[in-house]
This record gives C-alpha cells, structure tokens and sequence, in this order.
C-alpha cells in the first residue's frame, strides 16, 4: 500500500482539467492525498472524487481556499453557500464518493516501511486555515493588510472567502486549531506515527514565495508551528504555495505537493510530466536522516514521483537549499 499525494490542481482550467483526466491507476491498494485548491464548484469537486476513487481505493481531501470561496458567479444553488455552509457542503459531496475529510475519523494506513517492516501510521486531514499570523513582528494584525497593499499584494480571499458564521477569519481559524489538536491528541495516543496533512503550511519558516513575499498573512498560523513534534508526525503533507519542495525539520519530513496553475508546471510538463509522475510518494518514502544529519530542502520544479538526489545548490535564504 503506497499513499501518494498531490495538490492545488485548479481544475477550473481547461489544461489541468484535461491532465486529471489522465489520472492512472497505481497498486490496487493505493491511496491519494488531495491536499486542497481542487476547484471552486461543488460540480468540480464532484468531477475530481470521481476520477480520484475509480483510480485508487483510498482517497483523503481537505479544504484549500479555493473550495471555501463564495462568488456572484457560483452555479445558482451554491450562491448562497458561504463560509462553514461551503466547507460542510464539500464534506458532504466527498462523503458520496467515500473520500475522507477532516471530519471523518482518522484512518491508519498499514504498509512496508524503509527497511521493508510492516509499521502504521495514521491519516490525519485537518482543515486549520489561517490568522494572518506569518508576519513581520513589527507589523499589527490591524495593520497587515495595509502592509501587504505597500507591494500591491491583496489575496482574493479578501473579497471571496467568507468566514461566515464566525466574525473574522482569525476567528474561524482558531476554532478549527481547537478542534484539530482535540483530534491528533486521540491520534497521538495511539503511540503510531501521524501523516498530518493540511491545506495552508505549519510552519512560516517552510515558506519561500519571492514573487510574492508579503502573500505570507494568508498562508497559515503559528499556532500550528509545533505540530510535527507535539503529535509525533512523520510526514506533514501541504499545498497552498505552488512551490513543490521537500524539507526535513525534526527528524519529520515536510512535502509541498503542489501542482499549480498551468503557466506554473509548464516547465516540468515540457520534460515529459504529467499529474501521474507530478505525485509525491508519501509513504513509504525514503528512510528518515540520522539526527543531526537532515538534509537541505529540496525544490522539485520539475517533479519527480520518488524522493530525487539533489543536484545544484544555491543559498536562497537562512535555511539551505537545493534545486532539482
């Protein structure tokens, strides 16, 4: 039983539409990681766990901020679906296809490890969304929008994304960080490693966006920063950036599984790519670093189905880093 993972595959555009619906299927076991950013219509989300289920047996899917937006546009009977009523509304289309989501217990996933052992780990998709929290110290909450604007950065979250019923996006986040460590505390107890996986990065310091730096308030919050430790993860699956890399922190491996927009994997599709070999193996993956020892992050721009050497080193920021 491999588990591979993959997201932010914007169905909404013609192009990926047409590569998903390329989507192979792996071992008869096999299980996919849809890791958010799927599309904004119910109708596609629907579209998407069709293909996802007739290729793999286990499919696991949380919430991008894509799924959750509410537009004038929106086919009529989703229009008046906005914040909590859109997420539920997915979960409940994803239940009709038997995909698991951050409301369904967590599953744990039996398969040959590194050193060719039968081990476990459990699934566990979580839907935390952000608080503006990844910024400058210097720079407010009241303050950030006005920070991002310096640079012309505006999500469109901001006019798209409602927090309803909650009064602000903080708001909501912080009660779905509550309810998320009530569960991977259960999942904890288990004593089994976690594959956590989430929509917006953990961690601040696993985001590297240049184009667009002060896109940062709307990536993630600190309140998640020590996931990977206080719940003894083994690999912490996100989206979100559309900067495919591989980080190890902790002993713990970080995978960005993005695809992207098409102008943004174009390069690794002229190679030859397509959103069969784009998918990152999660497990079992490669055998963990000695401590001490872990690796620099890896970028995939072009895209590899297993774990690649790396290749052409250049510092980039304070973490080490290499291109492939």
């Amino acid at each position: 039983m491999s588990l591979w993972a993959i997201a932010d595959i914007h169905l909404s555009f013609k192009s990926n539409k047409d590569e998903w619906d390329k989507l192979k299927p792996r071992g008869p076991e096999d299980g996919l990681i849809l890791a958010g950013d799927i599309g904004e219509s119910l109708k596609t989300l629907n579209d998407a766990f069709e293909t996802a289920k007739k290729n793999f047996k286990h499919v696991f899917w949380v919430p991008g901020n894509h799924e959750l937006y509410s537009s004038g546009t929106a086919p009529e009977d989703e229009m008046h679906l906005r914040g909590e009523a859109k997420y539920m509304a997915c979960v409940m289309n994803a239940k009709k296809h038997g995909v698991l989501t951050p409301e369904d217990e967590y599953m744990t996933w039996i398969y040959e490890n590194e050193d060719g052992m039968q081990a476990g780990a459990v699934i566990c998709p979580v839907f935390a969304l952000y608080d503006y929290s990844f910024r400058p110290d210097h720079v407010s909450r009241d303050g950030v929008l006005d920070w991002c604007m310096e640079e012309g950065i505006r999500a469109t979250d901001e006019s798209l994304l409602w927090p309803t019923p909650y009064a602000t996006r903080d708001e909501w986040c912080h009660r779905l960080v509550s309810q998320c460590e009530t569960k991977l505390e259960r999942a904890a107890e288990t004593g089994l490693p976690l594959v956590i996986i989430n929509h917006w990065p953990l961690r601040e310091d696993t985001i590297f966006i240049p184009k667009v730096p002060r896109f940062t308030p709307w990536c993630g919050t600190k309140k998640t920063e020590n996931w990977h430790k206080k719940y003894h993860a083994k690999v912490v699956v996100t989206g979100h950036l559309h900067v495919r890399r591989t980080d190890w922190i902790d002993g713990v491996r970080f995978e960005e599984v993005s695809l992207g927009y098409p102008r943004q994997w174009k390069e690794a599709k002229d190679v030859g790519n397509d959103v069969n070999s784009m998918m990152r193996e999660i497990l079992p993956g490669p055998h963990p670093p000695e401590p001490g020892m872990e690796p620099p992050t890896a970028w995939r721009t072009l895209g590899t189905v297993r774990l690649e050497r790396p290749r052409v080193t250049t510092q980039l920021s304070r973490r080490n880093t290499i291109h492939t």
